[in-house]
Order: structure tokens, then sequence, then C-alpha cells
């Protein structure tokens, strides 16, 4: 997701060819709900003293892939 948000301030940098404000928008409000949702997902690791949580083992491989 990082790579994800870095890449979408690049763009929205690029005086030839801009992002779009609302494609860029979107990206942002998507990536709030994840980490709200990851916040979330970590709180309840910490109260049941789990390992880890079921969030991180869905999000996708670098790159794309599965």
């Amino acid at each position: 997701m990082r790579d994800l948000l870095v890449q979408t301030l690049a763009d929205l940098r690029d005086k030839s060819n801009p992002m779009d404000l609302a494609r860029a928008k979107t990206i942002a409000e998507v990536s709030t709900a994840f980490v709200n949702l990851a916040k979330v997902q970590v709180d309840y690791v910490k109260v049941t003293q789990q390992q880890r949580g079921t969030i991180f083992e869905a999000l996708p491989a670098p790159g794309g892939g599965a």
C-alpha cells in the first residue's frame, strides 16, 4: 500500500500528465479505510493474544501477485 500511495503522490506531481484528482481522492479514501481496518485488527490481535490476524493474510503479494 505504501508503494501505491508514493506512486499516487508522484502521479499527482507529474506536471506533464497529472493524475485525476477524483481518482487520487478515491485512492486516499480506500487507503484510509484499509488503515483503519488494520488498526482494528491489531487491537483485536492484542486483546485475544493471537500471533497475527487474518487481515494480514489477505494482503496481495508485492507486485500484484497472489
